[in-house]
């Protein structure tokens, strides 16, 4: 709550990089991370960090969540893409056979699932978005995988959703996916945020629909997505000119998407928005982080914001 920081290295080796944390349902003290050398987790807060055991020493975690009702099983996602399952706190991991998606882009870094979301109401309903490879959906547990491409593809053939950076192919962009949430109550409304903008599907990833975040936000560039964990209307998203600006902002909708508005005032992100984060206590609660490290935030349910 306030704007000191405390390095938490303990038990972490010297050059470790975080892709991502994951704090444990029912016990704030129990906390994941994701790294280049392997999961790590800590069972005081972060004082002390213990390496688990893991099958693929060279993937990097970026993505690690927990099952809603059983939160001993978790799901991780690494780079190159794999996505693995611990049905016992992470003490094992069994690697689940993915699919491969359509329209897969090669490009100067090995694809990775960079982002899993599962069903709160259905733990065994889950979705993977894969960095240059679009998004896949599991309905078992992750025993077997559908691909969700397709749709965006299709999309792909707008000449406004076209983009090609580093590889062969105009797909390039939508195939750049960078975070995907599913509707805290309505879990057929699954939302996805990519280089191109924010995209919707309401029958499980079947189909895809735009947002046109560009209607209402000069930057379309989707880093992050999240869904209120109360208010199942309400979507917050990270967005800014290009992966790397020299500006970011935070949006929300109140409307499942139809509608945004400028979330974040009276800051001055100075570098691409990479994440938002909304308090599972206090909804009021946003906060939102940048590539430079810049930390924004605000208590009041965005009536005032403040950097820390």
């Amino acid at each position: 709550g306030t704007d000191q920081w405390q390095h938490l290295t303990a038990g972490l080796p010297e050059n470790v990089e975080v892709r991502t944390i994951a704090i444990h349902p029912r016990d704030p003290q129990v906390v994941y991370i994701g790294t280049q050398n392997g999961p790590y987790r800590s069972a005081d807060g972060g004082e002390q960090w213990e390496r688990l055991p893991f099958p693929d020493q060279g993937g990097v975690v970026w993505t690690i969540v927990f099952h809603p009702q059983n939160p001993q099983i978790l799901y991780l996602g690494t780079a190159p893409p794999a996505i693995y399952r611990s049905e016992n706190s992470g003490e094992s991991w069994q690697r689940l056979p993915i699919v491969a998606t359509a329209g897969t882009v090669r490009m100067g870094f090995p694809m990775r699932v960079i982002r899993l979301a599962i069903d709160p109401y259905d733990g065994n309903h889950i979705y993977a978005a894969l960095e240059v490879g679009g998004v896949i959906r599991s309905r078992d547990g992750g025993n077997t995988w559908r691909d969700c491409t397709p749709a965006l593809l299709t999309l792909a053939e707008r000449p406004h959703l076209r983009s090609q950076l580093g590889s062969d192919t105009t797909v390039e962009g939508m195939m750049d996916a960078h975070a995907v949430a599913i509707s805290a109550t309505q879990p057929e409304n699954v939302f996805l945020a990519n280089r191109m903008g924010l995209f919707r599907s309401v029958d499980q990833g079947e189909s895809w629909q735009e947002l046109e975040i560009w209607r209402f936000s000069p930057f379309a560039y989707g880093r992050d997505i999240q869904t209120d964990p109360v208010d199942p209307n309400t979507l917050y998203t990270a967005l800014s000119p290009a992966a790397m600006s020299q500006a970011g902002s935070i949006y929300r909708s109140q409307d499942l998407g139809e509608t945004w508005q400028r979330f974040d005032h009276h800051v001055t992100p100075r570098r691409t928005m990479m994440s938002v984060a909304v308090s599972r206590q206090d909804t009021r609660c946003v906060y939102g982080v940048n590539s430079i490290g810049q930390v924004f935030g605000t208590r009041d349910g965005g009536a005032t914001w403040n950097e820390f």
